[in-house]
């Protein structure tokens, strides 16, 4: 029987300020904005653009989706 938590697909959702363009570097860690964790892609991608479309004027901020359901458990990808 399989468990409970082998069908979750998490995926949680961050952003902050880069130092620059180059390469994915937070300017400072201290301010990242946790967003949350979501049980489905769609959902985080909603709460994504969300939070993207409200630091559209600050261009060194990105949001990010993390599969931590890929992280949890590699072998099953």
């Amino acid at each position: 029987m399989p468990h409970a938590a082998d069908n979750q697909l998490l995926h949680f959702v961050f952003g902050g300020e880069l130092t620059n363009f180059d390469k994915i570097e937070f300017k400072d860690l201290t301010k990242l904005d946790l967003v949350g964790v979501y049980p489905t892609y769609n959902d985080a991608y909603a709460a994504w653009k969300s939070k993207a479309q409200r630091t559209v004027d600050n261009a060194q901020m990105r949001y990010f989706i993390v599969h931590l359901h890929r992280l949890l458990t590699p072998e099953n990808d």
